[in-house]
């Protein structure tokens, strides 16, 4: 008994459903399931987004060139959640217009019109403007271009702040009742007495247990190995590590536009606005055939992602002027395409479990924009044995800060007009955080120096306390560079300075 007890450092008790996974499918399933007033449990083995929700294009969007495969179903669907989820979190995601350079060599004009017009139509827009044809040699959009490039294109999508995403669903998580573990790994589960049994361990090493009616496998690059390691069951279904390297510079033209570049190999490269001063250029496809965690940004990739810039840019960046890059693996379902850029967007379901034993619901795929359809459909396919589940609930439904009662750009002021104190870069920034949640991390703050000790940029020791008290925050890592960017904009002394407290 007392072996027993030493063992096993906390017993959480007995759960609807656990959640294995912190990345966007895990969280927003377990935002949803505790929503419908099911007892939930989630635990993450590393950081939340750390491995892949972290490291995407940050664009909720239909994929313009998916309709290339034939994949209408899946554009049509993230059209839908581009506009559910513009509605329900304004302070993290905003409209971005894409300028797309006519390459007739790559595409035909007839063609790009044509895959624009279902794009502007499949999803039943609202909040965005129609795409539209681009004069490039008249118009600002062409400055920065070289002078081969005279028409165009352009089109709507939207930007968001893909980490602060996942985070802001495991708050309401919380906030609903769901018991959210960082840092701890899921060892080994077994069904047991009509529930599984899951064992977990923590970064400390101490090994906690709970006891759950359904069990949800949203680990991405590792699903298989929670499906076979930890559960001991086999899968039909496989995914594909595709890795994505994206570089960032300094921006290097003018105005709020993002470009769509077509390669000669007919992929296509974006380049996005990022941090005010900064762009974020991407994304390469390549298989990666190693361990998820140890990918990597390769020069070959750098190399690949400059020449495209060279190719279309009258002044582009080269590798002296990268002063960031990271790169993810995206878990693709394998549907067995040859090119790593034609595999399948979509995503697949697998269930361990009949109708008298508890399900393991194993997920396949998916990507950011229609996380929350897939936590719905997820929440159906696990129906049979909730026969109480109350209905979907999340169409309609801010995230936290999400609720601005209006415009972003009049939230934007009224939070200045109450903090006059403080400069008005700083006060954009906490409320493109945090949305309305800034009056709560601000408080009755009027000036800088109440916002305890000052790391550098826009970064004060008030936000450190508030990641660290209500979004699970406990390396500089987690701070600077998911929770927020201010690593991107720290010198390296004030970088150092900073991590010197973890």
């Amino acid at each position: 008994m007392n072996a027993t007890v030493s063992r096993i450092g906390r017993d959480h008790g007995d759960v609807d459903v656990a959640v294995i996974g912190g990345g966007i499918n895990g969280a927003g399933i377990a935002r949803d399931a505790a929503g419908r007033g099911l007892k939930v449990l989630l635990c993450e083995k590393d950081d939340f987004a750390e491995g892949t929700s972290s490291r995407s294009g940050k664009l909720i969007h239909g994929g313009l060139r998916y309709l290339e495969y034939y994949e209408f179903r899946l554009v049509r669907e993230a059209l839908i959640e581009r506009e559910v989820l513009l509605a329900s979190a304004p302070h993290i995601i905003w409209p971005m217009r894409f300028v797309l350079p006519h390459s007739p060599e790559q595409r035909p004009a007839w063609l790009v019109r044509t895959g624009l017009f279902l794009y502007d139509h499949l999803g039943g827009r609202k909040q965005l403007p129609p795409s539209r044809a681009v004069d490039l040699a008249h118009e600002p959009e062409g400055a920065p271009l070289r002078e081969e490039f005279r028409r165009g294109f352009e089109y709507s999508d939207c930007w968001v702040d893909d980490a602060r995403l996942v985070i802001l669903n495991l708050v309401d998580a919380a906030r609903k009742g769901a018991t959210i573990l960082p840092r701890t790994r899921a060892v080994s589960a077994r069904r047991e007495n009509g529930a599984w049994h899951l064992e977990m361990r923590a970064a400390n090493g101490e090994l906690q247990i709970v006891r759950a009616r359904a069990l949800v496998n949203a680990a991405g690059p590792w699903v298989q190995d929670v499906v076979q390691g930890v559960a001991g069951l086999n899968s039909a279904h496989h995914v594909r590590l595709v890795k994505g390297s994206h570089l960032v510079v300094p921006k290097f033209w003018s105005g709020s536009q993002a470009y769509l570049l077509q390669n000669t190999d007919r992929r296509v490269i974006f380049v996005n606005p990022y941090e005010s001063d900064l762009a974020l250029i991407g994304t390469t496809d390549i298989v990666h055939n190693g361990r998820a965690e140890d990918v990597a940004v390769d020069d070959g990739e750098v190399d690949y992602l400059l020449a495209v810039l060279d190719r279309y840019f009258r002044a582009a960046p080269g590798k002296g002027d990268i002063v960031h890059a990271f790169s993810g693996v995206r878990p693709l379902y394998d549907d067995n395409a040859d090119n790593p850029s034609a595999v399948t967007r979509d995503y697949v379901f697998e269930v361990h479990g009949a109708a008298d034993q508890p399900p393991l619901l194993s997920i396949f795929g998916g990507k950011i924009t229609t996380f929350r359809r897939l936590a719905e459909q997820a929440l159906e396919r696990l129906a049979p044995w909730f026969p109480q589940l109350a209905p979907a609930w999340t169409a309609g439904a801010c995230l936290p800060g999400g609720d601005l009662g209006g415009p972003f750009e009049q939230f934007l002021i009224d939070l200045a007009r109450d903090y006059q104190g403080l400069p008005r870069e700083l006060v954009a920034h906490y409320a493109r955080l945090y949305g309305s949640s800034a009056r709560d991390l601000l408080g009755t703050a009027r000036s800088p120096n109440d916002l305890g000790r000052h790391f550098g940029g826009t970064f004060y020791e008030r936000e450190l306390f508030y990641l660290r008290e209500r979004e699970w925050a406990v390396t500089a890592a987690d701070v600077l560079d998911r929770r927020t960017k201010h690593g991107l904009h720290l010198t390296r002394s004030e970088r150092e300075a900073f991590e010197l407290q973890f």
